[in-house]
C-alpha cells in the first residue's frame, strides 16, 4: 500500500443515492505484476475487515491470472495495474457537477480500418465455424485527444448521456472516466449476488415510431436473443462456484433498455453466494464478465489474445466499490476513456461475434457504441 492524498473515484450512482465521492484516500493497493495479485487481495479483504470502504477498478488483464490455464498469456507490456483501489474512510454525497467549466473531445478515431477489422473477424468467425467456441467479443482501439480537466470532461460526457453504472476513477497518473451502462454483479448485505448481462445492441430512431420500431427489432431477434443467452448461461455457470446449491436463479430475460444513443439486450442471473468466499474466490469465478469474452469464457479468451493486437487495460475491466458491511457493486467497464495527463485517450469498442455474424454488421455496431464519446451531438 502507497499513501495517496489527491485522489477521489466518482460513481454517478454507487452507495450513496444521486451519486457518491470517494475523496482523500488513506492508502491506494496496486497489483503491476503477476507477483502482486495475492497481496493486492489479501489486502483488500484487510481493509475491508478494518472497517474501510474501497473503491477503484480491476483491468481486463487480470483475468489471464485467475485461470491456471491463461496465466501465460498475461501481455508484458502494460499500461495501467492489474488492480488499483483507494482505501476510503466513506462516500460522501455528489453535490452537483464537479466542475461546470466546458472540456472538449476530439473525434474518437478507429486504430483499424475496416479491412483490419474483417481480417480479424474471419479468424474469430473460423475458430466458431470449427467448434472451438460459440462467441467471442473481438474488439478495437481508437484514439482521441481532450482539453479541459478529468472532471470537466466527465461532467460533460455525463450530461450527454446518463447511465447507470458511470464513474470516473483519479488514483494518480492515468485515469479512467466510464460511461458503462453495464451490471457486472452487485452483492447486497444479505448475499444476495446479481448480475446484469448485457448482449444485443439496437440504434435510436429519429422519431418515436421509428425508434419504437427498432426496439421491437432487437426484443424479436433470434440472433441477440441466442447471443444473450449464451452469456446469461455463462453467467449462471460462473456464479454457481461460488454460489449455494440451487439458488441460481434467471428472473429476467430478453428486456430491453433505451439509452440516449442506443438500445440494449439485458437479462439478469441472481443467486445466494456461499458463506466466507473471499474477493479473491469471488472473481476467480466470475472476473472478467462473460458479455464481453464470449463462450466459452477461457477459449474465447484465448482467441481474444490472438487477435487484438495490445492490451485492453481498464477497458472490459471492471470498475466498482466495496462496503465494509460487505456489500459491493463493479460495472462492467464498456463504453471507458483511458484518460491520460498528455490529454491523449485511449478508447475500444466492440461486439460479440457469432457464427451468422456479418464482418460489416459488426463493425457498424461497434461504431455505433462509440457515439458515447460525441459531445457535438
Amino acid at each position: 500500500m502507497t499513501l495517496v492524498h489527491e485522489a477521489k473515484v466518482v460513481f454517478d450512482c454507487g452507495p450513496l443515492a444521486g451519486g457518491s465521492v470517494f475523496a482523500a484516500p488513506n492508502a491506494v493497493i496496486k497489483a503491476s505484476a503477476s507477483a502482486d495479485v495475492d497481496r493486492a487481495f489479501d489486502a483488500m479483504q484487510q481493509a475491508q475487515s478494518d472497517g474501510k470502504w474501497l473503491a477503484g477498478y480491476m483491468s481486463y488483464e487480470l483475468g489471464y491470472l485467475l485461470s491456471p490455464k491463461l496465466a501465460p498469456l498475461l501481455p508484458p507490456a502494460r499500461e495501467l495495474p492489474l488492480i488499483h483501489f483507494g482505501v476510503f474512510d466513506a462516500p460522501v454525497p455528489r453535490r452537483g457537477a464537479l466542475n461546470e467549466a466546458p472540456a472538449t473531445l476530439d473525434q474518437p478515431q478507429p486504430l483499424w480500418d475496416f479491412a483490419r477489422y474483417a481480417n480479424a473477424f474471419q479468424t474469430v468467425h473460423d475458430y466458431i465455424a470449427a467448434g472451438d467456441n460459440y462467441q467471442a467479443n473481438l474488439t478495437f482501439p481508437m484514439a482521441s485527444r481532450f482539453t479541459g480537466t478529468i472532471e470537466q470532461l466527465y461532467t460533460q460526457l455525463q450530461r450527454r448521456q446518463w447511465v447507470p453504472h458511470g464513474a470516473l476513477v483519479d488514483l494518480g497518473g492515468t485515469a479512467l472516466l466510464s460511461r458503462s451502462p453495464e451490471l457486472f454483479f452487485s452483492l447486497s448485505v444479505d448475499g444476495k449476488l446479481t448480475t446484469r448481462p448485457m448482449k444485443g445492441t439496437a440504434p435510436r430512431g429519429k422519431t418515436m415510431a421509428e425508434d419504437d420500431s427498432f426496439r421491437e427489432e432487437l426484443r424479436i431477434s433470434e440472433k441477440n436473443r441466442a447471443e444473450n443467452l449464451m452469456i446469461v448461461d455463462l453467467l449462471r455457470n460462473d456464479m454457481s462456484r461460488v454460489s449455494e446449491i440451487g439458488s441460481v436463479t434467471v428472473p429476467e430475460l430478453f428486456e430491453v433498455e433505451r439509452f440516449e444513443t442506443l438500445h440494449q439486450m439485458t437479462s439478469c442471473v441472481t443467486s445466494q453466494i456461499s458463506q466466507g468466499t473471499t474477493f479473491k474466490e469471488l472473481f476467480e469465478a466470475l472476473f472478467p464478465c462473460g458479455s464481453i469474452t464470449g463462450a466459452p469464457k477461457v477459449r474465447a479468451m484465448q482467441i481474444i489474445r490472438e487477435v487484438e493486437a495490445q492490451p485492453r487495460e481498464a477497458y472490459c475491466g471492471s470498475i466498482g466499490w466495496i462496503a465494509p458491511n460487505g456489500a459491493m457493486e463493479f460495472n462492467v467497464a464498456i463504453r471507458t476513456l483511458i484518460c491520460r495527463r498528455d490529454q491523449t485517450v485511449q478508447m475500444n469498442v466492440g461486439g460479440g461475434v457469432v457464427y451468422d455474424s456479418t464482418a460489416q454488421g459488426e463493425y457498424d455496431e461497434a461504431m455505433l457504441k462509440s457515439r458515447f464519446a460525441e459531445l457535438n451531438q
